[in-house]
């Protein structure tokens, strides 16, 4: 009988292979369902997402589109607002630079009725009169004084309105620019698609930037620049009317005193009898006098430089002690005393420029009264009969001399300005204002001279 050579495996039972084979099939049926329930369900996922991509993409590119339009309409008001702004910043300018030339046309006349207020203090004794021709001179520099102040009230008000205007065209502009770089953004992403090739994954896009804001706030400031520029334009608008109303109101009422005054010169002509005479004491008298406030002058503006010599010392110890390092620089006691320098040094200097411009003003009413005496002596009695009380320094009208306004002035609102570059600013010149300077016993004076202030603090030399 043969035998086995390796030892039998175990033998399984035939309900065992069976319930195995049971296993198997029941098993790789449960695995098909499975895997058909996923396949359903992956395809309803991918047209339920894909819908939902399709739709998602559409809404959002119909809202930007959207967006584009809104921000549009929001440029195209800026732009008309802005163009309406210029406009209304040349016609200002142009309104305030009219009213600067009728100040200066006023000052030929104030100076006009000065001298011959001056001219008729050479009068002397019983002839020393208060006589309508006086009073009509004193009526007429206030007259003048009075449209002056009113005009340099306007000019104030103008330039601070220019300000205004310009600071509104500012935050115009910064907001129209915005909507310009905002319009190149919006369309650029309307105009890309699943084919662009620059499309790309980021990082975190998802993100809310610094300084965002919401619709509402961006709406709201782009309204509060449009409403601003708006109402500064209707301020500016009657300001230009009121400054037009002025210059033709102080120019009707200088014109009307003229004739006046004009009217009581010729009636105290006809009056006069006695001719004045004698002036050479006032005028020996006015050249000393002339002389030592030209001395005293001359003290007081070397005592000026003296003091700014001294304020030129304090500015330099206390920029140099601006460098102290770290915990040395420290409000010390030599610091306090330096600052109270600086601050007594400025009020000196104040005080004396003061009383200097006094000296000078005094110098410039006695150059006056001693030409009028040194005129009137050779002139004859003739001449005192007709020129002593000043009518004949008087020209026959200022009508020459004003600057009505023109229609330029006042419809350059109604034009259409030339296209301006966005970014722009007002530029002022120096504040003129009279400056005397007497350099010889002649008596040579210069009118006019620009105003400036303390050297600056840093950079005297």
């Amino acid at each position: 009988m043969a035998t086995l050579s390796v030892k039998p495996s175990p033998r399984f039972r035939l309900p065992d292979w069976q319930t195995n084979s049971y296993l198997l099939s029941t098993n790789a049926e449960r695995q098909r369902d499975a895997s058909h329930q996923i396949r359903q369900e992956a395809r309803v996922l991918r047209n339920e997402t894909n819908n939902q991509t399709i739709w998602d993409e559409h809404d959002n590119r119909t809202r930007l589109a959207e967006r584009i339009d809104t921000v549009s309409r929001w440029k195209e008001m800026l732009d008309k607002c802005l163009t309406d702004l210029d406009a209304e910043i040349d016609a200002l300018a142009q309104m305030k630079e009219s009213a600067e030339q009728n100040l200066q046309a006023k000052n030929l006349p104030l100076d006009v009725a000065i001298e011959c207020l001056t001219l008729r203090e050479s009068r002397r004794d019983i002839d020393v009169v208060k006589d309508p021709v006086e009073e009509e001179l004193h009526k007429e520099v206030e007259v003048i004084e009075a449209t002056k102040k009113a005009l340099q009230q306007k000019i104030s008000q103008a330039f601070e309105k220019l300000f205004l205007l310009q600071e509104a065209r500012q935050r115009l502009n910064s907001d129209h620019r915005g909507k310009m770089e905002t319009l190149d953004i919006d369309r650029g992403c309307l105009s890309l698609n699943l084919t662009s090739p620059n499309i790309s994954l980021k990082i975190n896009p998802t993100r809310v930037p610094n300084g965002s804001t919401s619709l509402q706030q961006w709406d709201d400031l782009s309204r509060f620049n449009k409403d601003h520029g708006e109402a500064e334009m209707k301020k500016a608008i009657e300001l230009r009317e009121a400054i037009a109303l002025t210059i033709a109101e102080t120019n009707n009422e200088l014109e009307a005193q003229r004739v006046a005054t004009e009217f009581a010169f010729r009636k105290r002509l006809r009056e006069m009898e006695k001719l004045y005479s004698e002036l050479k004491w006032q005028e020996k008298n006015t050249l000393e006098e002339i002389a030592e406030l030209h001395e005293d002058i001359r003290h007081l503006e070397e005592d000026l430089r003296r003091k700014l010599q001294n304020l030129k010392l304090c500015h330099t110890r206390l920029e140099a002690r601006t460098y102290r390092p770290n915990v040395e620089l420290c409000r010390d006691q030599a610091q306090y005393g330096l600052t109270d320098e600086v601050h007594q040094l400025e009020a000196t200097i104040a005080a004396l420029k003061q009383k200097l411009a006094q000296a000078q003003s005094t110098v410039l009413h006695g150059r006056h009264s001693h030409g009028q005496g040194a005129g009137a002596v050779p002139a004859g009695q003739g001449g005192l009969r007709r020129g002593g009380h000043g009518s004949q320094v008087r020209p026959s009208g200022w009508a020459g001399l004003l600057h009505p306004l023109t229609s330029a002035a006042m419809s350059v609102h109604a034009r259409t300005p030339s296209p301006r570059p966005r970014s722009r600013t007002l530029s002022f010149g120096p504040l003129q204002l009279p400056k005397l300077e007497v350099t010889a016993p002649g008596f040579l004076f210069s009118q006019t001279s620009q105003v400036s202030s303390l050297p600056a603090m840093a950079g005297i030399s």
